[in-house]
C-alpha cells in the first residue's frame, strides 16, 4: 500500500475575515470528507468559499494543494466556519470532539455512513416508488427536484368513496334481483356473504400489509410482489391486470345492455328476437364504446378523474332510490302488472292488455294475446291448446313491502336454459301447447356455483384505496379505517337489498332477468322511486365510470410490472407519453378488453374476471398470513387488528369460491399464473426485494438444517453430496470444466452441489480477485445447469485452502460427503511436484475426513451434456469392497440422458484360492437385491510371477526419484532425464517377455529358471524372493545402456552411477507388480468401455513413497480413455432393503 501524507497548513482564527479571536463559535466540523485511495493519489480541487482559510492537502509525492471546502454557518448572531484540518486551538466544542472521534472510520464512510446522515435522509423521504429508477434518481438530484404538493387527501375523500364508486356496478343494478330470485333469498343471503366475508378478510390482510410501508402505484401487485418475490408478484400482478382489463369488458357490456334494453331499444342494428342478434348488437356497440372510452382516457386521465365525482353522485342516488322505493311500496306499490297464462309468464313486448278477448262497445272482440296464440281472429279458430284450457292472470310485480311475498321467494327456484319461467302457486291445465317466443324463457342454466361467479365481481374493488396511498395524509391510518368502512357498508347494502328485494318484488319477476313481462323495464326500476329512469340513468352512468377507470387503472398496473423489468418481453409497455401516461400499455389493454366485449355475455364475462381477482385475493391473504407467521423483523404493520388464522381463512374461502364458481376458470386462471411464474423465474430479471417467500424459504431452511443435525443419514437416503475442486489459471479461468460436466450428470440437478477452488496467496490483498473467481465458478455452474453454491477460500498455500474446503464447507447437516477432484495430468513434466504432493495431501484429508473421492482421469475426453453416449458400457472393476459406492455411481450416472443408452457391467477379479463361479452367481445374486441392471463377469488372475517388466519398471521408477532428490536439476536437465527415462521404458515394453512358473524356495541364492534356452533366473539376497525371466540379449541391451550412462564424459557425478547399480525395494516390485497386472487385465476386457470406475488405491502411510504412489495410479490406469477413481469414506451406501 501506498503511504498517504498529509501537509496542513495552520490557520489562525484571526486570520479569517470576519471572525475574531473572541469568537466562542469557531467550529471545526467538517461539511464533506476526503476520500484517501491506497493506490493512487487523490486529488480534489474546489473553489474556496468566501472566508474560508488557505487549508492545503497535499496526498502521495503529487505535491498539488486540495483545498477542502468549507462552510459557515449563521446562528445565535455568530457565524460559524467548518474546517477539517484547521488548526485551532482557540475554540474546541462537542462536535470537534465529535469529529475526532470518528475519524477511525472516516473510509467506510461511502458505505458507512454518520447516524446522523442516515437520519436525515430518512426525515427527507418522499412518497415515491420505493425501488423505482425515478425516485433514486430524484433523490439523487436534491435540489434541482422540483417541490411537490403535499398530498391533502382524508381517509373519506381518498379511499371510501372510491372504494364505493368501485365496488358499487353493473351487477347490482342488472343482476342481484335475479340473483335472489333464482337462488332464494336464503342463498342469495349465503352468496352475498360468503363474497362479502371474503373481501373483509381479504381487506384485513391488505391493510397489514398496506400499513407495513409506503404502498405507491401498482396497488396489489405491489404488496404481493413486494411480500412474495417477483416471480408471484409477477404471476398474480399480471392477473390483477387481466382481471381489471376483463372487469372493464364487463362494465362496458353492461352499459351497453343498459343502453339497447331499456333506453333506446330502437337503435339495435341487427334485427332483434334472435339470441345471436342480440350479441352481435353487443359486440358492434361494445367495440365503438369501447373506442371512444380509450380515447377518452388517452387525451387525459384529468378528464376522467373529473367525471368520477359525476359518476359517483349517479351511484349514490342509484342506490338511494331502491330504498325510497322499497319504503314507498310498503303504502302505496307501483304498478306494474305481470301477464300470467296459466302459471306461466307471458312477454309483454308485443301486447298491452292482458286478456284473451276485449269488449268494442257491445261486442266481444278477440285481442292482440289472441292473435298471438291463435290462427285467425275469429272466436272460433284453432288456438293452441294451453292457451285455450289456460286462465289468464294479472300478478302484481311490486306487491309491497307489507305483502308477504317473502315466504314464496325464500327458497330457490334454478331452471335450465329454454325453460319457460312459471309460478308455481298458479293453477295449471295438464296439456303442455307449443312453446310460443312469447312465453318469458331462461337464457342460462343456472346453479348455485354459477351465480357465485357472477355475482362475486360486484363486491371487487377494495384496492382502489390503496392505489392512492401516495395521495393521502396519512395513508397508515386511511387505507384501513376507509377500506373496511366501504366493504362494511357495501356488504350492508347488498344484504339489505337481497332482503328487499325478497320482500317487495313478485318471484316470477325476479327470475325475469331482463324484465320481459314488465313490457321490458328494468327490474330494480320497478322498485325504485320516484321513477324507473332514475336507475336505468343512475346505471347507466356508474358503468360508463366504472369501465372508464378500469381503462386507466388496468395500463397503470401493467406499466408498474414492466417498469420492474421482471418479465422482459413486457417492457415495451413500461414506456408511454412524456408526462408517463402509459400510451403503449393503454392500447393492449383495450385489445384485450375487445375480447370480452367479442364474448357479448355479461353472465359469461363475470366468472373469467372473478377468477382473477379472486386469485389476487388469495395470494394477499398468503401474503400476510406468511409475513405474520415468519415474524421477518420488517413486519410492523400499524394496523394491528389481523392474524394469520384470518388470512388463512380468506386464502380458503378465496380458493374455494374459485372451485365454487367454475372450476374450469380457475384451473385456466392458475395455470396462466403458474406459466408466467416459471418464464420469470427462468427469464425474469432477478430481483431482490426482502421478500416473504425468501423468509419462508429461511425457516424452511432452518428447520430442515436442524432436522439433519439430529442424526446420520440413512443408507436409503445417502446421496454423493458433492464438493467438486477446481483449479483456476492466471486468468481465473476454469482448468477442467469438465469437472462441473460430470458433476451435473452425477447428480441429475438433485441434492446438493459445492463447487470450490483455493487461491495461493493474503486474503486481505486478493479478496477482490476471490469474488472475481466466485463470479467465474457461478458463471460456469450456470452454463453447466449446476444447481449449487460456490466458494473461493484464499490461503497461504494450495494444500491448506484445500483442506479448510474440505473442513469447513456445507452448513450444519447439509455438508457434503462426497469430494471431486481432477487428476494432475502433467505432474511427471511439471518442475515443481507441489502438484502432485497437493493431490496425495487431499486424498489424505478426504480419508481422515471420512469422504468419499472420485477423481475422473483425462476428464477432457469425458462427453458434454449435449453429447450422449449412444450405447457402449459402463464398466465396473470392483476390487476392493468400500461400502457400495462403485455400485451406485454408475446407476446415478444412468438416470442422465448423456449415460443412459450404455449398459452396466461388473467385472470382479478372483485369486488362485477363489471359486470364481460361486463368486459370479454371488455377484449376480446381490445385483439382483439392489436393484441393478448389469453384466456380471469374474476375472481370474492366478499369474503371480513378477515380470521384467515389472521389476524393470519399479527400478526406473525409483532411479527417478532418487535423481530428483539428491540432484536439484534444471528445468532443462530434467526434461532430458524424463526422456531418457521415458526411452529405457519403450525399449523394455518392447523387449519383455512373459515370465514362467516357478517355484519359491526357502533360502537365499539362485533359483532355477525355466521358460527357454539360455534363461537365467535371478535371485535376491532379502528376504522375500523375487522371480525373473531374461533373455541374454536384453541383459547386454540393459549393460550396454548402463554403460554409457555411467562414461565420464556425460555429466552425471558419481553418485547418480552409484544409483544406476541399487536394487529397488521389494515393496514398491509388489504394488508395481499388482498395477502391471490390473492393467493388463482391465484394457483387455475394458478398452473399447465409455467409461471404467476403478477401486482407487490409498496413498503410502510413509509420504517419501508419494511419488511411487503416482506412477503405481499412473500405471493402473494405462491405456484407459476415460477412468474414474474411486475411494468410498468408510460407510455403506447402498442397501439391498427397502
Amino acid at each position: 500500500m501506498s503511504s498517504v501524507r498529509f501537509t496542513v497548513t495552520p490557520t489562525k482564527a484571526e486570520d479569517l475575515p470576519g471572525v475574531s479571536d473572541t469568537s466562542p463559535d469557531v467550529s471545526s466540523r467538517s461539511s464533506s470528507r476526503v476520500r484517501f485511495g491506497s493506490r493512487e493519489s487523490v486529488s480534489r480541487s474546489e473553489p474556496l468559499s468566501e472566508g474560508s482559510g488557505a487549508v492545503t492537502t497535499s496526498v502521495g509525492t503529487t505535491g498539488a494543494d486540495t483545498p477542502d471546502r468549507s462552510a459557515t454557518e449563521h446562528g445565535d448572531g455568530h457565524m460559524k466556519l467548518s474546517s477539517v484540518y484547521m488548526n485551532n486551538s482557540h475554540a474546541i466544542d462537542d462536535d470537534d470532539f465529535f469529529d475526532r472521534n470518528l475519524a477511525l472510520f472516516e473510509e467506510e464512510m461511502d458505505t458507512r455512513p454518520k447516524v446522523s446522515s442516515l437520519l436525515n435522509r430518512l426525515a427527507n423521504y418522499t412518497n415515491l416508488t420505493q425501488g423505482a429508477k425515478e425516485h433514486e434518481e430524484a433523490e439523487s438530484i436534491g435540489d434541482k427536484r422540483k417541490p411537490c404538493k403535499a398530498p391533502q387527501m382524508g381517509t373519506f375523500m381518498g379511499v371510501y368513496l372510491p372504494c364505493l364508486q368501485n365496488i358499487f356496478g353493473v351487477i347490482l343494478f342488472l343482476r342481484l334481483p335475479w340473483v335472489v330470485g333464482t337462488a332464494g333469498v336464503l342463498q342469495a343471503l349465503c352468496i352475498v356473504f360468503i363474497c362479502c366475508c371474503c373481501t373483509m378478510l381479504t381487506a384485513i390482510s391488505m391493510s397489514a400489509i398496506a400499513t407495513n410501508g409506503v404502498v405507491p402505484a401498482g396497488g396489489s401487485y405491489f404488496m404481493i410482489s413486494r411480500s412474495l418475490g417477483p416471480e408471484f408478484g409477477g404471476a398474480v400482478g399480471l392477473c390483477f391486470y387481466l382481471g381489471t382489463t376483463f372487469a372493464a369488458a364487463m362494465y362496458i357490456l353492461g352499459a351497453i345492455e343498459i343502453f339497447l334494453m331499456y333506453i333506446a331499444p330502437g337503435a339495435a342494428i341487427f334485427p332483434s328476437g334472435e339470441v345471436e342478434s342480440v350479441l352481435n348488437n353487443m359486440r358492434v356497440y361494445g367495440s365503438v364504446f369501447l373506442l371512444l372510452l380509450a380515447l377518452l382516457v388517452f387525451v387525459g386521465v384529468k378528464y376522467v378523474n373529473k367525471l368520477a365525482s359525476v359518476f359517483l353522485a349517479c351511484v349514490i342516488v342509484s342506490v338511494l332510490s331502491i330504498y325510497t322505493g322499497a319504503l314507498v311500496s310498503a303504502f302505496q306499490p307501483p304498478d306494474f302488472p305481470v301477464c300470467m297464462l296459466g302459471n306461466r309468464t307471458l312477454s309483454r313486448h308485443e301486447f298491452d292488455m292482458c286478456s284473451k278477448t276485449q269488449l268494442v262497445g257491445n261486442l266481444t272482440v278477440t285481442s292482440r294475446l289472441w292473435d298471438l296464440f291463435c290462427e285467425r281472429a275469429e272466436l272460433n279458430a284453432t288456438c293452441d291448446p294451453y292457451f285455450a284450457l289456460a286462465n289468464l292472470s294479472r300478478v302484481q310485480g311490486i306487491p309491497g313491502l307489507a305483502s308477504g311475498v317473502m315466504a314464496e321467494n325464500i327458497w330457490s327456484s334454478y331452471l335450465s336454459k329454454g325453460a319457460v319461467l312459471e309460478k308455481a302457486s298458479l293453477p295449471s291445465p295438464e296439456v303442455q301447447g307449443r312453446l310460443h317466443r312469447h312465453y318469458v324463457f331462461v337464457d342460462i342454466t343456472t346453479s348455485f356455483t354459477l351465480l357465485v361467479g357472477i355475482f362475486f365481481p360486484s363486491v371487487t374493488g377494495i384496492m382502489a384505496g390503496s392505489n392512492r396511498s401516495g395521495d393521502l395524509k396519512d395513508a397508515q391510518r386511511s387505507i384501513p379505517i376507509g377500506t373496511i368502512l366501504a366493504i362494511l357498508t357495501t356488504s350492508l347494502v347488498y344484504l339489505s337489498n337481497v332482503v328487499l328485494f325478497g320482500a317487495c318484488i313478485e318471484g316470477v319477476l325476479l327470475r325475469d332477468k331482463f324484465g320481459d313481462s314488465v313490457k321490458g323495464n328494468l327490474v330494480v326500476g320497478t322498485l325504485s322511486w320516484p321513477s324507473p329512469w332514475v336507475i336505468v340513468i343512475g346505471s347507466f352512468f356508474s358503468t360508463c365510470g366504472a369501465g372508464l377507470q378500469s381503462l386507466t387503472g388496468a395500463p397503470r398496473l401493467l406499466q408498474a410490472i414492466a417498469k420492474d423489468n421482471i418479465i422482459p418481453f413486457l417492457r415495451v409497455f413500461g414506456h408511454g407519453k412524456a408526462n408517463g401516461e402509459p400510451t403503449w400499455a393503454l392500447l393492449l389493454t383495450a385489445l384485450i378488453a375487445e375480447l370480452g366485449i367479442l364474448i357479448a355475455s355479461l353472465d359469461l364475462v363475470a366468472p373469467i374476471l372473478s377468477m382473477f381477482f379472486l386469485m389476487c385475493y388469495l395470494f394477499v391473504n398468503l401474503a400476510c398470513a406468511l409475513q405474520t407467521l415468519l415474524r421477518t423483523p420488517n413486519w410492523r404493520p400499524r394496523f394491528s387488528y389481523y392474524h394469520w388464522s384470518l388470512s388463512f381463512l380468506g386464502m380458503s374461502i378465496c380458493l374455494a369460491l374459485m372451485f365454487i364458481s367454475s372450476w374450469y376458470y380457475a384451473i385456466v386462471a392458475m395455470v396462466i399464473a403458474g406459466m408466467i411464474y416459471k418464464y420469470i423465474e427462468y427469464h425474469g430479471a432477478e430481483k431482490e426485494w426482502g421478500d416473504g417467500i425468501r423468509g419462508l424459504s429461511l425457516s424452511a431452511a432452518r428447520y430442515a438444517l436442524l432436522r439433519l443435525e439430529e442424526g446420520p443419514p440413512h443408507t436409503k437416503n445417502w446421496r454423493p453430496q458433492l464438493l467438486v475442486l477446481v483449479k483456476l489459471d492466471e486468468d481465473l479461468h476454469v482448468k477442467s470444466p469438465r469437472l462441473l460436466t460430470l458433476a451435473s450428470q452425477l447428480k441429475a440437478g438433485k441434492g446438493l452441489t459445492l463447487v470450490g477452488t483455493a487461491l495461493v496467496g493474503n486474503f486481505l490483498e486478493s479478496y477482490g480477485e476471490a469474488l472475481a473467481a466466485e463470479q467465474t465458478l457461478r458463471h460456469l455452474m450456470e452454463q453447466e445447469r449446476v444447481k449449487g453454491f460456490c466458494q473461493c477460500v484464499v490461503a497461504q498455500r494450495a494444500r491448506e485452502g484445500i483442506c479448510h474446503l474440505i473442513q469447513s464447507s456445507g452448513l450444519g447437516g447439509l455438508q457434503h460427503n462426497t469430494v471431486v477432484m481432477g487428476w494432475p495430468s502433467a505432474w511427471r513434466q511439471s518442475e515443481d511436484p507441489r502438484s502432485w504432493k497437493t493431490f496425495i495431501h487431499t486424498v489424505r484429508v478426504t480419508t481422515t475426513a471420512h469422504l468419499a473421492l472420485l477423481v475422473p482421469k483425462n476428464i477432457s475426453l469425458f462427453p458434454s451434456n449435449s453429447e450422449p453416449c449412444a450405447e457402449g458400457s459402463i464398466d465396473v472393476w470392483w476390487i476392493v469392497h468400500d461400502g457400495g459406492m462403485l455400485m451406485l455411481l454408475p446407476f446415478l450416472l444412468r438416470q442422465h440422458k448423456v449415460w443412459r443408452k450404455c449398459r452396466m457391467r461388473i467385472f470382479t477379479v478372483a485369486q488362485l484360492e477363489d471359486n470364481s463361479i460361486q463368486m459370479k452367481k454371488d455377484l449376480a445374486t446381490f445385483l439382483y437385491h439392489l436393484r441393478i441392471e448389469a453384466e456380471v463377469e469374474v476375472v481370474e488372475m492366478h499369474d503371480s510371477d513378477i515380470s521384467a517388466y515389472t521389476y524393470e519398471r519399479t527400478l526406473m521408477m525409483e532411479q527417478r526419484c532418487q535423481m530428483l532428490r539428491q540432484m536439484r536439476l534444471s528445468k532443462s536437465d530434467r526434461e532430458k532425464e524424463a526422456q531418457l527415462v521415458k526411452d529405457r521404458n519403450s525399449m523394455l515394453r518392447l523387449t519383455s517377455i512373459g515370465s514362467d512358473d516357478d517355484d519359491d524356495t526357502d533360502g537365499g541364492g539362485l533359483g532355477g529358471g525355466g521358460g527357454g534356452s539360455g534363461g537365467l533366473g535371478v535371485g535376491s539376497t532379502s528376504e522375500h524372493r523375487v522371480h525373473m525371466t531374461w533373455t541374454k540379449e536384453r541383459s547386454q541391451g540393459v549393460g550396454q545402456r548402463s554403460q554409457w550412462r555411467g562414461q565420464p564424459g556425460c555429466s552425471t557425478p558419481e553418485g547418480f552411477r552409484d544409483m544406476l547399480n541399487i536394487r529397488p525395494d521389494q515393496s514398491n516390485v509388489r504394488r508395481m507388480h499388482t498395477a502391471v497386472k490390473l492393467n493388463e487385465v482391465i484394457v483387455n476386457k475394458s478398452h473399447d468401455a465409455r467409461l471404467v470406475l476403478l477401486n482407487m488405491p490409498g496413498p503410502p502411510r510413509n509420504p517419501e513413497g508419494d511419488e511411487n504412489y503416482m506412477e503405481f495410479l499412473e500405471v493402473l490406469t494405462e491405456g484407459l480413455e476415460r477412468v474414474l477413481l474411486v475411494r468410498g469414506g468408510g460407510s455403506e451406501v447402498i442397501t439391498i432393503y427397502s
